[in-house]
C-alpha cells in the first residue's frame, strides 16, 4: 500500500512537470487568437509592388515562348497528349502538327 501512494505522487509530479505551461508559451499573442484579419494579413505587402508583379505576370502570358505554346496547343488535343506521354511533347507535336497536310 505505501508503494503505491508513492509512485501515485511519483506519477503526479512527474505528470506536472512535463504538462506544466510555462508563462513562455503565453507570451505570443498568437497563443490567445492564431488568426488576423485579411486587412492585417495583407499590411506587409505594398500596394505597388502587388501591381507591378500582376502587370509582369500578363507580360509573361502575352510573350511566351514556342515550345510553350506547341505544349498548349498539344494538351488541347487529346491524341496529342497521350502521344506526348509517352514520348515527350515536342515529339507529339511534331507528329500531329509538324507537316501540315494538303489535298
Amino acid at each position: 500500500m505505501r508503494t503505491l501512494i508513492i509512485l501515485t505522487v511519483l506519477a503526479v509530479l512527474v505528470m506536472a512537470a512535463t504538462c506544466y505551461e510555462s508563462h513562455e508559451s503565453m507570451e505570443s499573442h498568437e497563443y490567445l487568437n492564431p488568426f488576423i484579419n485579411r486587412r492585417r494579413a495583407h499590411d506587409f505587402i505594398q500596394a505597388d509592388m502587388r501591381l507591378e508583379a500582376i502587370a509582369q505576370e500578363r507580360i509573361r502570358e502575352r510573350n511566351k515562348a514556342p515550345q510553350e505554346r506547341q505544349r498548349e496547343i498539344c494538351e488541347d488535343y487529346y491524341p496529342c497528349e497521350l502521344y506526348a506521354f509517352r514520348h515527350g511533347y515536342a515529339a507529339a507535336y511534331r507528329h500531329y502538327f509538324g507537316k501540315r497536310r494538303t489535298k
